[in-house]
């Protein structure tokens, strides 16, 4: 059994899939205590692998993604099967503390370890690391093997910091040009 903080259809919001159509299966818990994080961390029921899949399925988007809190300490090779049998593609957002069962077919890594101790990443590789961006040096992250580079603004819910944030690395994706932009886009226009 895992837990499960929700289950929803929306539009990916960040990096390379943003507007794409998607199930999120958000699940409850993590290891690291992010002061940005936007997971209740008290929520949650328990379901199984088959009812996840089925829950997932029913979004009818073909596209799972899960996220949390910290979704590897609760996904293994036995969901990864039912989602793929329910013919999903599973993407997963990962701190990367924790090594990935098989047969996950999109990887995003969003590194933590600027923030949290004990946030060292156990994962070799990724199709996309997202950092999320309070100001600090991002250049050493290009040594991690990943096929696209993502800065996303911290949200600090505070709208003239956002704005400031969003300012700053607009400014400095126009002068690094192996990281994109990615600015959260499903808060900019109102979806969950």
């Amino acid at each position: 059994m895992k837990r499960v903080n929700e289950i929803f259809r929306s539009l990916q919001g960040e990096g390379y899939w943003t507007g794409r159509a998607a199930v999120f299966v958000r699940f409850s818990g993590c290891n690291l205590r992010c002061r940005f994080c936007d997971t209740d961390h008290g929520r949650g029921v328990l379901m199984g692998d088959e009812e996840i899949a089925r829950r997932a399925a029913e979004g009818g988007t073909g596209f799972v993604v899960l996220t949390g809190g910290e979704p590897a300490l609760q996904v293994d090779g036995p969901l990864v099967a039912a989602l793929h049998a329910r013919g999903l593609t599973v993407a997963i957002e990962t701190n990367g503390t924790r090594r990935l069962p098989e047969g996950i077919d999109w990887v995003t890594y969003s590194p933590k370890w600027e923030f949290c101790n004990g946030a060292e990443p156990q994962i070799a590789r990724a199709d996309e690391l997202k950092v999320v961006w309070t100001g600090q040096d991002v250049e050493h992250h290009l040594d991690f093997p990943a096929q696209h580079y993502f800065l996303q603004p911290c949200d600090w819910g505070d709208a003239e910091r956002n704005r400031e944030s969003l300012a700053a690395c607009v400014a400095y994706v126009e002068t690094h040009p192996r990281w994109r932009l990615s600015a959260q886009m499903h808060k900019l226009i109102g979806v969950r």
